[in-house]
């Protein structure tokens, strides 16, 4: 008897218990609309370079098509005389280019590194119709640092949260599924490992090495991936001895396939369910570090950075305000995921 088509999406076959679990996830309508949401404010993140630019996005000059958001053009290439890269917010290069063309400009004129030299006010400035959301004590445009620090927050959540997800269900499994000394030994390890200083570790190291986006990744690796490893080895302890696992290896299945082929999809059940309120303290650790200045380099577009200037500037409430709102509407729809996720999973509503 040939499928319904309802029973594929995009070329996967959805199984009944999937489609009870996204039912239970769209009865969540606070968690459902929360992902639509997330995913809009992150999808339009992505775009930061065509929303908020001091560059256009698209030029045409004497019949001919630019792009200098992507690629840097001399001001020859436009009739002056300078070799160096075009200054577009330049008035007589902005008057020489619509005279043969046009510019097509983003919808906010500033990146999250321009500075406004038009301020009429001393920085910080206030809301106005040029600056959205008033200027920091740089006079850098607020809502474009907000784009691209919401951008870079997430991504490095997202990465952080894969990556330690991953190494934290093998060591779990590892320990799960072996257990004797082999759990003891790694026990024993994570509890020495977990009360190192994390802290006191960051000042040291950020003290010797410049911070790098890459270089917090590594760090907060180093901790983050022991969040999953209780979860993951409680469910292979469990399951290590049921009678389909007893029958996996008396037919003579590896221990390998026997893990990750017919525990492991229990235990991802619990995996699942952590990995938002994972995401959202991904996100927590980056802001707390750049607020303290010892996360991103001096200059970066970071939520933490914008938190921080709101205290040394109690004179501009505007940034603390802005800021405190993007992170608890960004943290608050995160948990919300993860609450509509947990309905999903939870097996008294999937079987009832």
């Amino acid at each position: 008897m040939p499928e319904h088509h309802s029973d594929r999406f995009l070329g996967f076959r959805i199984t009944p218990l999937t489609r009870r679990r996204l039912a239970n996830f769209r009865a969540n309508k606070r968690g459902f609309w929360s992902l639509w949401i997330f995913l809009t404010l992150f999808l339009l993140s992505l775009f930061a370079e065509l929303i908020a630019n001091d560059k256009p996005i698209l030029v045409r000059f004497e019949g001919q098509f630019y792009t200098p958001f992507l690629k840097a053009y001399p001001e020859t290439d436009f009739g002056g005389f300078l070799e160096t890269e075009t200054e577009y917010a330049d008035p007589e290069v902005r008057e020489m280019i619509e005279q043969k063309g046009w510019i097509l400009w983003p919808l906010i004129h500033f990146s999250y590194d321009t500075v406004n030299y038009e301020l009429t006010v001393p920085a910080p400035a206030p809301p106005s119709g040029l600056n959205w959301l008033g200027t920091d004590d740089q006079g850098r445009d607020v809502v474009a640092r907000l784009i691209y620090g919401f951008r870079i927050s997430v991504l490095f959540g997202l990465i952080l949260t894969l990556i330690s997800s991953v190494v934290g269900v093998a060591a779990g499994a590892v320990q799960g599924f072996f257990g004797g000394k082999t759990d003891l030994i790694f026990q024993r390890f994570i509890e020495i490992w977990s009360g190192m200083p994390q802290l006191y570790l960051l000042i040291i190291l950020t003290s010797i090495v410049a911070p790098s986006f890459w270089l917090l990744l590594g760090i907060l690796l180093l901790f983050s991936w022991m969040s999953l490893v209780g979860v993951v080895r409680a469910e292979f302890l469990r399951a290590r001895n049921f009678d389909y696992v007893r029958a996996a290896r008396a037919l003579g299945v590896g221990n390998t396939v026997i893990m990750f082929k017919h525990i492991l999809p229990n235990a991802m059940v619990a995996t699942l369910t952590f990995m938002p309120f994972i995401l959202s303290g991904a996100v927590t650790a980056l802001t707390s570090l750049d607020f303290l200045g010892l996360g991103l380099p001096p200059g970066s577009a970071s939520l933490g950075e914008v938190l921080n200037q709101g205290k040394d500037n109690l004179h501009a409430p505007w940034l603390g305000l802005t800021a405190f709102f993007v992170l608890a509407v960004m943290l608050s729809l995160l948990i919300f995921i993860g609450e509509g996720v947990r309905d999903a999973f939870d097996p008294r509503k999937t079987f009832r």
